[in-house]
């Protein structure tokens, strides 16, 4: 786990429910069961900063480090995506982006990787689809100063030709089923006594395996998917144990804050 990554992960599931600052020093020790030094977490909260997710905050204990508006909203987005059960029932009908041409090609860059997040997948150079809206897009157009189209539409055709168009379910469901077995490892290779500072490591890098799907799975309708989903499969197993080792987890992390 990268320190910036592994920085997202612990706002994320742990600070942000408890208001979402923390001091530098606390964020070193939070770092340390995941063998992440002091230094790597400096620079990864310095780069944070400058891309607007975290800003500078006193606390009593010194110098920190709280979440933007921009960084609360894409943690809860991400949030409602890891642990919700199952996606919302589908009508059938599409959501659509048609973006105005972008020629700076970071720029562009930066546009594909956020609606990849959100869900979507690209039909043309500017069109996108995903099986439904969300609101982080009007941050991602007024951010990056684009206009584009947006609509839903019931498409002609059978949908499933469309996802198999716009999505690589097969690739999907194999990396699924890679992180299930090792998933399955890493949990298991967790003594019963262990310390909470080992279990904090052992949930934050199964969280973090998990939340990497976000970049890859779009969450679509069950009527969509293959027939034994390796999908459901994942997540009936994340869920489980990222329930059963929080005790230990949220122990860890409310002894290292002050």
């Amino acid at each position: 786990m990268h320190a910036r990554a592994a920085l997202f992960d612990l706002y994320g599931d742990h600070l942000r429910p408890r208001g979402g600052r923390a001091s530098v020093a606390a964020l070193v020790r939070l770092m340390k069961p995941l063998e992440i030094a002091a230094p790597a977490v400096r620079t990864a909260v310095s780069r944070m900063v400058r891309q607007g997710w975290l800003e500078p905050v006193r606390l009593p204990q010194g110098a920190g480090y709280g979440l933007t508006p921009k960084c609360v909203r894409r943690l809860d987005d991400a949030a409602s995506r890891i642990y919700r059960a199952g996606t919302p029932s589908w009508q059938g009908r599409w959501h659509l982006i048609v973006l105005e041409p972008v020629k700076d090609r970071p720029r562009r860059e930066r546009v594909k990787a956020v609606l990849a997040f959100l869900g979507y997948a690209p039909l043309s150079e500017a069109t996108w689809v995903g099986p439904r809206s969300s609101r982080e897009v009007d941050h991602l157009l007024a951010s990056e100063g684009l206009r584009a189209d947006r609509f839903d539409a019931a498409l002609e055709g059978d949908p499933r030709e469309l996802v198999a168009r716009a999505w690589d379910l097969a690739a999907v469901g194999e990396a699924y089923e890679r992180w299930l077995s090792e998933a399955a490892t890493l949990v298991g290779a967790l003594p019963g006594d262990a310390p909470d500072d080992r279990v904090f490591a052992t949930r934050s890098r199964l969280v973090h395996g998990w939340r990497n799907f976000l970049f890859r799975d779009p969450g679509l309708p069950p009527e969509l998917l293959p027939p034994g989903w390796p999908g459901e499969r994942a997540r009936t197993y994340f869920e489980q144990e990222a329930a059963r080792l929080l005790p230990s987890a949220a122990a860890f992390v409310d002894r290292e804050l002050p």
